[in-house]
């Protein structure tokens, strides 16, 4: 007696009279859905919620700040007075550094761009302890509202106070969705002096191995 081998059955559609057979998918193919679906919230749990530092921009700029600290030798201590804060306001190259300062250091307050959390918005108009840039620094050495912002000044060197604070007047007028107004508005921050060019502060540079 012949043995016949039943026929696979067809999908219900067909073009042009041509129907295909309806078999299953691939064992393995299954298992490699299953696997991106089971692999997707460790993903996302690392590098989108876990700590801060785990992305390439984020360890690159950990690196650039990194290197920046072997080059504080070359721009000497800066002082946090009008003038230096002013002028390192429009530094963007150290003001890279000086974000990664804030996000090591301040991002569980103020948000990761100051947008505001348990500490005040820093992006709007509105300050509280703050009359002028030189307040910034104040407050970041010696804190406020009864230890609500704690002191950093024996956590940060003066160079990090300042480029921080810097950092901090430069979120000003970007209006970021969070936290609502807190205090009163104060006037803009000044206008950088011009330096003689023998006395301009250093920029950091980035170093890049040998191929």
């Amino acid at each position: 007696m012949k043995n016949e081998t039943p026929e696979a059955p067809l999908t219900a559609h067909s073009y042009d009279g041509i129907q295909e057979y309806d078999n299953p998918l691939p064992g393995w193919w299954k298992w490699i859905f299953v696997a991106t679906i089971a692999f997707c919230p460790a993903y996302a749990s690392y590098y989108h919620i876990g700590a801060p530092g785990r992305t390439i921009a984020e360890q690159y700029d950990a690196a650039l700040a990194a290197n920046t600290q072997l080059q504080f030798a070359e721009i000497g201590e800066l002082k946090p007075d009008e003038a230096t804060l002013v002028n390192y306001l429009h530094k963007d190259s150290w003001l890279k550094v000086g974000a990664v300062i804030f996000r090591t250091n301040c991002m569980s307050c103020h948000g990761r761009d100051g947008e505001g959390k348990v500490g005040p918005n820093l992006t709007d108009e509105f300050y509280k302890n703050v009359r002028t840039i030189e307040d910034i620094a104040r407050i970041v050495n010696n804190g406020a509202g009864n230890g609500a912002m704690p002191a950093w000044s024996n956590r940060l060197v003066p160079n990090e106070v300042v480029l921080v604070s810097a950092y901090v007047a430069s979120l000003r007028g970007q209006n970021l969705d969070g936290k609502g107004a807190d205090g009163r508005e104060i006037a803009p921050w000044p206008e950088p002096q011009e330096e003689p060019e023998e006395e301009q502060a250093a920029t950091p540079t980035e170093t890049t191995e040998d191929a």
